[in-house]
C-alpha cells in the first residue's frame, strides 16, 4: 500500500480535472481573445471558471483574475495594492506567512519604500492579536494573513483581524493567502471585509501552474505585467485555458463533506499515535479545536529526526512532509516553528501529515502502525 500524505505540497489531479483539460486542448484550444466564432469556446471556458470560483467565495465573477498560481497571486495583490497607496507606511505580515507573502512584503521595502513588520505568533501558532493591536495605526497600509497555516494547520482569526483593522487602521487593506484554506475552510467576501484572496489549483486536485487572485468590488490594484491588456489589463498574457478549465473542474468536484471527513481521519490518526506514543507532540492547536484545520497535522517524536523518519516511512510506502515544500530542502529550522518558540529538538523532529478528501480510515490505521513501528525502532539508535 502507498499512502500519500503530503497534500499541502501538492495534490493528485482528479480524473475530472484531466478530462476537462484534455477536452479543452482538443476542442477549445483557440485564443480566447480572437474574434472568430470558435474562439468563443475558449472564452466561455474562462467565463465558466470565473463563475464557479466567484460563487465558491461569494465574490463578483468580474473580480476573478487568473494567474500562474499562489505565488503570483500573492505578489500581484501585495505590489498591486501598495502601488495604489498615495503615502508610504507599514506593511504587516504574520510570522506564519509563506515565503511568497513574506518576501514580497520585504521586497516592498526596497521597491516602494514601505516598512515591513512581522506580526508575532502565540505558542499555539495563531496570530498574537494583542501584539497586532499595538502595531496597527493610521500608518498601516496593508495587513497580510494566511487563511490556514501551511505547516501547522492553524486557522487564522481573520474576522478578529478585520475588526482590529476597522477599529485602529480603517484605511489599511487586508490580503488573505488562501492557498491552504480554499475549499477546505469556508470563506466569504460577504462576511469578511478583506480586499484580496489568493488560491492555487494544485492544492485542491487541479493542475499546477494556475491559480487566481480574487478582489473585492471597488478595490483597485496596479498591474504588475505590461502586455496585451487581457483580464481588464490586470494580468496581461494569453490565458492558460487548459489549466483554467482543469481548475474549474477541480472546484466543481471538490467533495462537499471534505472538511468533516478529513477532520475525522486526522483525529483517528492522532488518537492512535498518542495512545501508543504518549509523548507525541502536536505543533499547533489540538485536533479538536475549532481553529484547527482538518487536513494538516504537524507532529513530532523527539529525539527521532524528521528526515530520518520521513525516509523510513517512505520505505514502507507512507509519504509525509517536513514543513513547507518550498523550503524543506534548505535544511533550516522552520521559521514558523521558531516564531512559536519551539525547542530545536522538537523542530528537528517535526513532520507534516496533510490529508485530502480521498484518504481513507484504512490508510490512517496503516500510517499510524508504520509511524509507531518506525519511531519505536529509530529511538533505539538515537544518541542520548
Amino acid at each position: 500500500m502507498q499512502v500519500y500524505l503530503d497534500n499541502s505540497a501538492t495534490t493528485r489531479p482528479i480524473p475530472e480535472t484531466v478530462e476537462a483539460m484534455n477536452a479543452c486542448m482538443l476542442d477549445a484550444f483557440y485564443n480566447p481573445s480572437a474574434l472568430y466564432a470558435p474562439a468563443m469556446q475558449a472564452e466561455r471556458a474562462l467565463a465558466d471558471a470565473r463563475r464557479v470560483i466567484a460563487a465558491s467565495l461569494q465574490a463578483n465573477e468580474k473580480n476573478v483574475i487568473f494567474t500562474s498560481g499562489g505565488t503570483e497571486s500573492d505578489n500581484l495583490a501585495i505590489f498591486g495594492l501598495l502601488a495604489m497607496q498615495r503615502e508610504k507606511g507599514d506593511v504587516l505580515y504574520t510570522a506564519a506567512e509563506h515565503a511568497a507573502v513574506k518576501n514580497a512584503c520585504l521586497e516592498a521595502e526596497k521597491r516602494l519604500g514601505m516598512t515591513a513588520r512581522e506580526i508575532p505568533l502565540l505558542p499555539n501558532g495563531s496570530v498574537d492579536l494583542s501584539a497586532l493591536r499595538e502595531m496597527l495605526s493610521e500608518n498601516t497600509r496593508l495587513i497580510c494573513v494566511m487563511q490556514v497555516c501551511n505547516e501547522t494547520g492553524v486557522i487564522m482569526p481573520i474576522s478578529d483581524i478585520c475588526a482590529l483593522r476597522d477599529e485602529l487602521a480603517e484605511k489599511a487593506a487586508i490580503h488573505v493567502d488562501g492557498v491552504q484554506g480554499y475549499l477546505r475552510v469556508p470563506f466569504s467576501f460577504k462576511q469578511l471585509k478583506v480586499q484580496s484572496y489568493a488560491l492555487s489549483a494544485h492544492k485542491f486536485h487541479g493542475p499546477k501552474g494556475v491559480g487566481a487572485l480574487v478582489i473585492r468590488d471597488g478595490v483597485r490594484i496596479q498591474p504588475q505585467m505590461a502586455g496585451g491588456g487581457q483580464q481588464n489589463d490586470l494580468r496581461s498574457g494569453t490565458e492558460n485555458t487548459y489549466a483554467i478549465a482543469g481548475m474549474r473542474a477541480a472546484v466543481e468536484h471538490y467533495p462537499a463533506d471534505a472538511m468533516q471527513h478529513m477532520l475525522k481521519l486526522k483525529q483517528l490518526l492522532l488518537n492512535q499515535l498518542a495512545e501508543a506514543l504518549p509523548e507525541t507532540t502536536v505543533l499547533g492547536l489540538p485536533a479538536d479545536d475549532a481553529h484547527s484545520a482538518g487536513h494538516i497535522l504537524n507532529v513530532a517524536f523527539p529525539p527521532v529526526r524528521a528526515e530520518t523518519l520521513l525516509h523510513a516511512l517512505e520505505a514502507d510506502g507512507v509519504l509525509v512532509g517536513t514543513g513547507s515544500a518550498c523550503s524543506s530542502k534548505k535544511g533550516k529550522h522552520s521559521s514558523v516553528l521558531k516564531a512559536m518558540g519551539q525547542k530545536p529538538n522538537v523542530m528537528e523532529a517535526a513532520i507534516r501529515i496533510s490529508l485530502c478528501p480521498f484518504n481513507t480510515e484504512e490508510e490512517m490505521r496503516f500510517t499510524a502502525e508504520k509511524i509507531i513501528e518506525k519511531v519505536t525502532m529509530l529511538r533505539k539508535f538515537v544518541r542520548r
